[in-house]
């Protein structure tokens, strides 16, 4: 609710401001060509995000992405030790760090919910240290391929844009490391009290 007064006070103060000094024509002009290329972009995205979608689709099919969770256990486990005891939360956390891992973040939300709704039970109202953990493996996630990324470059004319990976790969490392350290150290002092 308060992002809406903070936004709806950007619009009012901008358009206030054009009344003001005189453009009021350049505002709605701006208005007008950022909403087409809006939905230009939204259009474009589309198409791709179908595309990535449909391969996910495959690989579940052939059993590429369970394959793929199958492999991520053995560390999830050792990451998240009480959500493992749980077949159903630890399927649904593989799959979402796999579908994290082929850059469908659209396709991994959905699985991330259901495996965080699946750790919040019996935590009466606050996250605990595995909750954090799935929330920094979702937010700093490690992409092979980064589709979205990908497909933004592609809608705006880039000749090659997947040449962005080995950047991709060393930050997506980096990011992962830095947030599981942190979430580890912030976990200490609350493992001592207990």
């Amino acid at each position: 609710m308060a992002m809406a007064w903070v936004w709806s006070g950007m619009v009012i103060f901008s358009f206030a401001f054009a009344l003001f000094t005189g453009n009021l024509d350049a505002v709605s002009a701006a208005a007008l060509e950022g909403a087409g290329s809006a939905v230009r972009l939204g259009i474009s995205m589309a198409g791709v995000l179908c595309l990535w979608s449909g391969v996910m689709e495959v690989m579940n099919a052939c059993g590429l992405s369970a394959g793929l969770a199958r492999a991520f256990r053995p560390l999830l486990r050792r990451l998240l030790p009480n959500a493992s005891r749980d077949s159903e939360t630890l399927a649904a956390v593989s799959a979402n760090v796999s579908a994290n891992l082929l850059g469908l973040g659209n396709a991994a939300t959905p699985l991330g919910i259901q495996a965080a709704r699946r750790m919040a039970r019996g935590c009466h109202g606050a996250a605990s240290d595995e909750l954090c953990t799935l929330v920094v493996l979702n937010t700093a996630s490690i992409q092979l391929i980064p589709a979205t990324v990908g497909s933004l470059r592609a809608a705006a004319g880039s000749a090659a844009p997947f040449d962005i990976l080995p950047a991709v790969w060393l930050t997506s490392v980096l990011s992962v490391a830095a947030g599981l350290t942190a979430a580890r150290l912030l976990s200490l002092p609350d493992r001592r009290r207990s």
